[in-house]
């Protein structure tokens, strides 16, 4: 398994849009076209919006986005690993953890001192369990627990 900047693999983009697209935006009432643009901008020279791809011989196994926010409540926090992705198939293998490891050096490599990421509280004890810490619980609309990585 090797973990990839999303601009050396773009072939992935229309499998992590579907991804995307029916884990988060389409209960969102967002379109597959609206997180299709969203990969185009990461497939440009920017630092901010990126995305990392983990994949194998087999194909896409997961990824994730480094972004500038992720939380409209929250803009004082950035950057944010968001949209984390892990095939089914491919779940329990340290891919997620990779990703989320690679998209915080990332975060270092632009200059950031931290990084954070928001979940549902029943998965904070995946991220904590390698060195993620809660800041905040409850928060926005949908109740997210934010964490940092220092």
């Amino acid at each position: 398994m090797q973990v990839s900047d999303y601009r050396e693999c773009q072939v992935f983009g229309p499998i992590i849009a579907d991804r995307i697209w029916n884990a988060w935006w389409k209960d969102a009432g967002l379109h597959l076209s609206d997180v299709t643009h969203h990969l185009t901008e990461m497939g440009d020279d920017r630092p901010l919006p990126s995305a990392l791809v983990a994949h194998d011989d087999s194909g896409y196994l997961g990824s994730a986005f480094l972004i500038d926010c992720d939380m409209e409540q929250r803009k004082q926090y950035k950057p944010w690993i968001a949209a984390l992705w892990v095939e089914e198939t491919a779940r329990n293998r340290g891919i997620g953890r990779a990703l989320v490891e690679r998209a915080s050096k990332a975060a270092v490599d632009l200059g950031y001192d931290v990084s954070y990421i928001c979940c549902h509280n029943d998965l904070e004890d995946f991220y904590t369990a390698f060195g993620w810490k809660v800041i905040e619980r409850g928060a926005g609309p949908h109740n997210l627990s934010v964490l940092v990585f220092t």
